[in-house]
């Protein structure tokens, strides 16, 4: 029932536009999104330093958690532009915290409408990213590196020698700072999206989230942005009945209005196998 998009709400942003504030080209995943599902233009001011709420090579460290940094990068898109609507988005990359020898992208994108006081955000985890580091030593397999890095599509930074190297995307140019190098160095993924392919696959992919969670009415009060809030645990086991620490349901609210509701799982699973269970597991 709510998840059917209620015409009113795509149209209540047909026409408005919202600042989104990056200075690494996201606009390029968020703007499609957003215009599609909701009819929202994108503006992006110019010469905002959205460095400033932290970087990812930690020369600044970011001041407070990834939803506080997103909320505060969108009011200050809005307040360079004056506009009443603005979005942000906020990333980390580390291990997978299901599969911690995996890496994971960790992100977060928040939408905020000044005038109705709503703060819409989605997140995801994805291990799509090719987030990884390299000690530079006689014995380290550069080659193998810089192919799962996807360099040089993808770009990749150099730390050393008490500086840090960003954007490298030509191989003479790394080979010529690697020459150089007069000390141990590090090679990083470059994470920014405007220059990590594979990160700005996955923010279009949860801008598309977003936009739909946005264009969906609350079925109490209608106010946008109605979905998931909570996942509760507890997924029976088939063969024994005891509950495991899989998502048995979804809870969906509004933050309007605080209505609630509960759903299924999205795959419609109703019991786990004996295999994931902790009593027919141990």
């Amino acid at each position: 029932m709510f998840w059917r998009r209620s015409m009113f709400l795509a149209s209540r942003y047909q026409g408005a536009v919202a600042a989104l504030a990056t200075r690494h080209g996201k606009e390029a995943a968020v703007a499609p999104a957003m215009a599609e599902a909701l009819g929202l233009e994108i503006m992006v001011p110019a010469e905002l330093d959205t460095d400033s709420l932290g970087t990812f090579t930690g020369e600044l460290p970011r001041p407070a958690s990834m939803r506080e940094t997103a909320r505060l990068k969108a009011r200050m898109g809005m307040a360079a532009t004056g506009l009443r609507l603005g979005l942000a988005s906020e990333g980390s990359f580390g291990p997978h915290p299901a599969i911690p020898f995996l890496p994971a992208a960790h992100e977060l994108m928040i939408f905020i409408d000044q005038d109705s006081g709503l703060e819409i955000a989605e997140e995801q985890v994805s291990p799509d990213t090719n987030f990884a580091a390299l000690d530079v030593t006689p014995e380290a397999d550069l080659e193998g590196f810089l192919t799962r890095a996807g360099f040089p599509a993808h770009a990749v930074i150099l730390r050393g020698e008490g500086r840090i190297v960003k954007g490298i995307a030509a191989r003479d140019q790394l080979d010529d700072l690697l020459r150089r190098a007069g000390g141990p160095v590090r090679l990083e993924t470059d994470m920014r999206a405007h220059l990590n392919p594979t990160r700005m696959a996955g923010l279009a992919s949860l801008a598309t989230k977003l936009a739909q969670r946005i264009a969906t009415p609350c079925p109490a009060c209608g106010a946008p942005g109605f979905g998931v809030i909570r996942a509760e645990r507890g997924l029976a086991c088939e063969e024994c009945g005891a509950p495991t620490s899989l998502v048995k349901k979804l809870v969906f609210g509004c933050q309007a209005c605080g209505h609630q509701e509960t759903g299924p799982r999205p795959d419609s699973r109703a019991h786990a196998t004996p295999a994931e269970c902790p009593e027919c597991n141990p």
